[in-house]
């Protein structure tokens, strides 16, 4: 895969330069909204954030962009967008070189309102004299969508021996008491937002932790049927280039090994990966850990597979087993189509959801450098089925801008599944596939998949590119999507 740079392209972004640009009908949400997790104006349908870290915004290259595409019954058009900068009304900050607004997104109620709200990430906002120490904003839900918002908290001083806060985001109920709670993660640095929070930004606490090691992403979900979301933070270390995996769990009475008091870590020391999402594929009513080992096998990494793999770990009253022996799935897997090859990166972008709406979630997996024929990494995107048994590789089913059906065609470079989300956009009880071609004309594009019976259909794909939905500069659009 090309190398990614952060020199843009010097067109102006005249249609971003006054900020909010949103084209929505009217909301069918007249009473109370969902509550919806990723429904962001309460009328019953989800909700998908795209990032696009590196739009210009007006004559500023590299500021960065969200670009929100609304549900409704027949999915998401680019008549139903919104599309927010820091120059956007209401947003905090300013748009500026480099900021990488929208280089991490996540979503969930935070003020307790019903509206899904969005935090965005920029991984290379200046703090004060502080250059490159990251911050992150929360754009606020409500009935006409997203609008407004109010920066979290910043980090202590200490961060700018690091920098690049913002980098990972979640979302979840960390403790159990029923209010969604933020973490924020940045290099060594990780920060904890205990929610509700108040419009202004301001959690009910925060909590500042270093000790989870060097990581730029984190996973959430719960593990073990507790009600309360696990924290999982993939990081590498020198012993160990494969990802040293450990999830932080509430347990007031067993923390003390940490200093969050009142959660307690686990190690899964046999798990590698740098990158996962979280869903019950089992169906046993505890989430599972899939997650993403994209790196071939070298010297100091002797693990995984050539082209990459994915892993299971299914979760359990206690949690993942750190003994059990976890599904391994990559192109090589009877029934999976494709083969292993050198730097294919199966793995580099994973999400679960129900796509066939059979009640065991799936996996949609990225191979961002697949080649398909001469067209070098032009990436490709595979649904794995999950069961009873757990997650399987029969019926497995590979996408690529090839397929019939699907809009566009393969070529060089393009990147398709650089990112991909599961999740039910038409309410239609099946999640549909939204993924990123991060390289697409140089600027990044998105296709739907809807979801139906028998896993994803192609009728009625759709395609959005960076310039459809008013964006310029080089962008980077759908290299990031909510989860």
């Amino acid at each position: 895969m090309r190398k990614r740079t952060l020199l843009l392209a010097t067109t102006l972004a005249t249609t971003l330069a006054t900020g909010l640009l949103t084209a929505l009908p009217a909301t069918t949400a007249t009473a109370a909204p969902s509550g919806l997790a990723g429904d962001f104006n309460g009328d019953g349908y989800r909700d998908v954030a795209i990032g696009a870290m590196s739009a210009d915004v007006g004559s500023v290259q590299g500021a960065g962009a969200v670009v929100v595409l609304y549900g409704s019954s027949s999915g998401v058009s680019a008549a139903r967008k919104t599309v927010i900068t820091q120059n956007s009304t209401g947003v905090p900050g300013t748009a500026e070189y480099g900021d990488r607004f929208g280089s991490s997104i996540a979503a969930g109620d935070l003020n307790a309102d019903g509206y899904a709200d969005l935090v965005v990430g920029s991984q290379y906002e200046s703090i004060g004299d502080r250059d490159g120490v990251g911050s992150a904003t929360v754009i606020w839900g409500g009935k006409s969508g997203l609008s407004g918002g109010s920066s979290l908290p910043a980090p202590s001083s200490r961060l700018a021996e690091w920098g690049g806060y913002g980098s990972g985001l979640a979302t979840g109920d960390f403790d159990g008491d029923g209010k969604t709670d933020v973490t924020v993660t940045g290099q060594s640095y990780t920060g904890l937002y205990k929610g509700p929070f108040a419009r202004t930004g301001t959690p009910t606490s925060q909590t500042s932790v270093y000790e989870v090691g060097s990581t730029y992403d984190v996973i959430a979900g719960d593990l073990n049927g507790d009600k309360a979301a696990e924290r999982i933070y993939p990081y590498s270390v020198s012993s160990d280039h494969g990802g040293v995996i450990g999830y932080l769990g509430y347990d007031p009475a067993g923390g003390e090994t940490h200093p969050e008091s009142d959660y307690a870590q686990t190690m899964l020391p046999k798990a590698d990966g740098s990158l996962g999402s979280v869903g019950d594929i089992n169906g046993d009513g505890y989430g599972d850990l899939v997650l993403g080992d994209y790196e071939d096998p070298r010297g100091d990494k002797p693990g995984g597979h050539k082209g990459g793999q994915i892993s299971v770990w299914y979760g359990g009253p206690n949690g993942p087993d750190p003994a059990q022996k976890p599904t391994v799935i990559h192109q090589d897997t009877a029934g999976v189509p494709g083969a292993g090859e050198v730097e294919d990166r199966f793995g580099s972008a994973v999400s679960v959801g129900d796509v066939n709406g059979d009640k065991f979630a799936d996996v949609a997996v990225g191979a961002s450098g697949e080649d398909n024929g001469t067209a070098k990494d032009s990436g490709s995107v595979t649904i794995l089925f999950g069961s009873a048994t757990g997650l399987k590789g029969s019926g497995a089913k590979s996408y690529t801008q090839n397929t019939a059906g699907v809009p566009g065609g393969n070529e060089t470079g393009d990147a398709f599944g650089v990112s991909v989300r599961l999740v039910d956009l038409d309410k239609n009880g099946k999640a549909d596939l939204v993924t990123g071609s991060g390289y697409e004309n140089s600027y990044g594009a998105v296709t739907v998949l809807r979801g139906a019976a028998s896993g994803l259909t192609t009728t009625g794909a759709t395609s959005f590119t960076a310039r459809g939905v008013s964006l310029k500069g080089g962008a980077d659009f759908g290299w990031v999507i909510s989860q």
